[in-house]
């Protein structure tokens, strides 16, 4: 294979900025050269400069590189789609192999783009809130694809998504900042992922979004589709709405995930393992593993559902969370519920609200939970709370220290929780008032 290696200022005007834009739109000329790509010939563009455009399309073996972050793109107002993409998409085979995003600015000019553009053409239902035909505008946005870079990359002013993709294999994230420098306009997601796709690398990354900063959702365009084999690790949260959400909908199945290392501050939702959506599939979670948690909560925005640090449900064969850490509470919120499913579900209605299925949560392992609370901090806070069945649940390596008068539940079963099997070990606390409530709720205790 041949690869044409080409300086953007041997071709185009580079007299926009990253920062402010403005300048000549060059959409054309740097899309004449990116079209030159494809499995006899690779291109590899340099930017050195930054320039206007309205979007630009990538093919096999393309590799975008950006001297510095001063280099890159601005999108043009009222552009009203990705700033890049894949030239050719499909949402069930891949059509695309070899792309690479290395170092730069992207910048989308948000806050003169629409949320979502009825024209786009695409090839599946997105069942969102019945929006079926309007497709969102995300900055980044590859389907069908197999071995992606994006790394050292900065999504400014992303309008919805920062950076989507769908229907890949061998996708790595590297040191990726997402930058709203005019504030969130909501919906506001960082890093979001469809199946199918096997081989997902995301790699301290992070930065601040109107939504969640990440989603790996499989099945969440058609309902069947499946993602596995995920490796998160070094997520910065940035005054985030949300930290991390897996969405598992219907029959497409999450598995082999492992996310560690997620620290900063959020308002709402740190993590939601859950279908999101109200159906009677109720996902398909595999083994899910989540080490060293340390988010700081601030005062939530969103008003759906009562903050919390992680709300889990659906179907789960094993989830374990290991080393979360909890201090300099802003409020009482519950750190760990299990078994409220759907984003409309508030604790308090649940026991009289009707599933529209039956969840089957199999293994909940808990394995270092860390509490430090001080006098003037909020109090009565139920840490744990149980609303559906667990087969078995593991609660070890707890320290739970209060220096205040006693308060508090560690665990709490709400009126359908239910626990078939609770294996304890290595549990500490100091100030602490109830260790288990309803503990006639839990059939055998280890």
């Amino acid at each position: 294979m041949k690869v044409k290696k080409i300086y953007a200022s041997s071709f185009a005007k580079l007299d926009s900025s990253v920062l402010v834009g403005g300048g000549t739109d060059e959409t054309a000329r740097f899309q004449a050269v990116l079209d030159e790509a494809g499995d006899e010939v690779g291109i590899h563009l340099i930017m050195d400069g930054a320039a206007l455009v309205t979007q630009l399309k990538l093919y096999s073996n393309t590799t975008i590189e950006c001297l510095n972050k001063d280099c890159g793109f601005y999108q043009v107002a009222q552009t009203n789609n990705c700033l890049i993409t894949t030239g050719i998409w499909d949402y069930h085979e891949i059509k695309t192999r070899n792309i690479q995003l290395l170092g730069g600015t992207y910048h989308q000019n948000g806050q003169n783009q629409e949320h979502d553009n009825p024209h786009v053409v695409h090839t599946t239902k997105r069942d969102l809130k019945n929006e079926f035909n309007k497709h969102y505008v995300h900055g980044i946005e590859f389907y069908g694809v197999e071995n992606v870079l994006i790394r050292d990359v900065t999504v400014r002013d992303f309008r919805c998504y920062a950076i989507m993709v769908g229907c890949f294999k061998n996708v790595t994230i590297d040191q990726v900042w997402l930058d709203l420098p005019y504030g969130t306009k909501g919906n506001q997601d960082g890093f979001h992922f469809w199946g199918p796709g096997q081989f997902l690398t995301v790699l301290n990354s992070g930065g601040q979004v109107g939504d969640d900063i990440i989603n790996v959702g499989p099945d969440e365009g058609d309902k069947f589709s499946s993602i596995t084999d995920v490796l998160i690790d070094g997520i910065f949260v940035n005054d985030g709405e949300q930290a991390v959400r897996l969405l598992s909908r219907g029959t497409g199945r999450l598995d082999r995930v492992t996310i560690r290392n997620v620290s900063g501050s959020y308002r709402s939702y740190g993590f939601y393992i859950d279908p999101w959506f109200v159906d009677s599939d109720l996902g398909n979670f595999g083994n899910i593993f989540i080490e060293n948690v340390d988010l700081q909560a601030m005062k939530n925005t969103y008003e759906y559902h009562p903050p919390v640090l992680f709300s889990i449900g659906g179907n789960i064969e094993c989830l374990t969370l290991k080393n979360i850490r909890h201090h300099n509470s802003y409020d009482n919120r519950t750190l760990i519920e299990i078994g409220l499913p759907f984003y409309d579900t508030h604790p308090e209605r649940y026991h009289h609200y009707e599933m529209p299925g039956e969840q089957k949560i199999q293994n909940i392992i808990i394995d270092g939970l860390t509490v430090t609370e001080q006098p003037g901090e909020p109090e009565n806070t139920d840490y744990i709370v149980v609303h559906d069945k667990i087969e078995t649940m593991v609660l070890k390596n707890v320290l739970v220290l209060k220096n205040q008068e006693e308060n508090g539940t560690l665990l709490k079963l709400a009126p359908k929780g239910e626990i078939g099997t609770l294996i304890t070990e290595s549990i500490h606390t100091k100030g602490l008032k109830t260790v288990i409530e309803n503990e006639e709720q839990i059939k055998h205790k280890i």
